[in-house]
């Protein structure tokens, strides 16, 4: 058994050499073939663990798919509604750290299939968090949230974890927030050393899901037609986007310092919104240098939606802090997608 997982239980965070940390730790990545998950268990295993990954479509072509580190993962192909696929995962791999990034990630997604949605989302959760208590009380867990659970904004105050959960838009923050809330209700009642963390707008290379903005514009590009986003919004939204590198330093941060601080959350962001009309042109001129003029179709809004993380807590707890400007990563975006991994 590696060393436990240290505290922090509000006080400022103390030195960890995360290759010393993660070497050798047994680990869980549920939904690790997907954008976020692959780039988790990339750096999984530059650091040294030992990392299973459980997921339902592990043969998709993400970031994980094809590259050389995936012969040091052990893939189980399974569902997390699924309780004796999850039992038999947490079985063999006996891990000291679950991240549970599993989800039907799509807003659009959560329209045409809402039933399916909660299920995977919320149902999933809860199905993973039982079995993690009975099987193993002493396992970390790790819950990739969404800033969803905080609803709709029209302020330019960034979210504070404080902030309560607000009526969802859409099925897909609906289930997140039952989510979140689950892995906080299991911690507190059962003392499991879990801890929940809210993103936003996380984008990076390999992200082929075209709801998204980036991949969306990228398409766009690639297709050479018009430069065309279409009606669910006007363009003035403004939003909080982090890079999918600083997300995974967070999730790290998270289990590294979780032990004795149950039901711990955390928001991880650049904590300054920035209008979905400008990210737009701004992947133009990475792709390019043609700084084309995105076309939003949706009803002009009297008010934009603003939303912005404060990450003061992850800062003062963690000592996290996002390294990649918004420039910086959608041009290592847009080299990915235009050259390859090797590009």
């Amino acid at each position: 058994m590696t060393a436990p997982l240290p505290s922090v239980a509000g006080h400022p965070p103390a030195s960890v050499d995360p290759a010393r940390f993660w070497a050798g730790r047994r680990v869980m990545v549920t939904g690790g073939c997907g954008f976020g998950g692959g780039h988790l268990v990339l750096r999984l295993v530059a650091l040294g663990a030992e990392v299973g990954v459980f997921d339902r479509q592990p043969e998709q072509p993400g970031v994980l798919c094809g590259d050389p580190a995936r012969a040091e993962v052990d893939v189980m192909r399974g569902d997390v509604r699924d309780q004796a696929a999850v039992v038999a995962a947490l079985r063999r791999w006996r891990p000291e750290a679950v991240f549970h990034l599993a989800a039907q990630p799509l807003v659009p997604e959560s329209i045409r299939t809402p039933a399916d949605t909660l299920a995977v989302n919320a149902g999933g959760t809860y199905t993973l968090l039982e079995a993690v208590r009975r099987i193993d009380h002493g396992t970390a867990f790790v819950l990739a949230s969404t800033g969803g659970y905080y609803g709709e904004n029209h302020h330019d105050r960034p979210l504070h974890e404080d902030d309560p959960a607000r009526a969802a838009a859409n099925l897909y923050g609906a289930s997140k927030i039952a989510a979140d809330v689950a892995v906080q209700a299991y911690a507190r009642t059962f003392g499991l050393p879990a801890s929940v963390c809210r993103f936003m707008n996380t984008y990076g290379p390999g992200d082929r899901q075209t709801s998204r903005l980036v991949p969306h514009a990228l398409r766009r590009l690639r297709e050479g037609g018009p430069y065309d986003f279409g009606d669910r919004d006007d363009g003035t939204t403004r939003l909080d986007f982090l890079f999918v590198g600083d997300m995974v330093e967070g999730y790290l941060r998270v289990a590294e310092r979780l032990a004795g601080n149950p039901g711990s959350c955390y928001n991880f962001g650049s904590g300054r919104p920035t209008a979905i009309r400008a990210v737009a042109r701004m992947v133009s001129e990475a792709y390019d240098g043609v700084a084309r003029e995105p076309l939003f179709r949706g009803p002009r809004r009297d008010r934009p939606i603003v939303k912005s993380l404060d990450v003061t807590r992850a800062r003062t707890e963690l000592g996290w802090v996002p390294t990649v400007s918004l420039a910086d990563g959608l041009a290592r975006t847009v080299r990915y997608a235009t050259a390859g991994p090797a590009g």
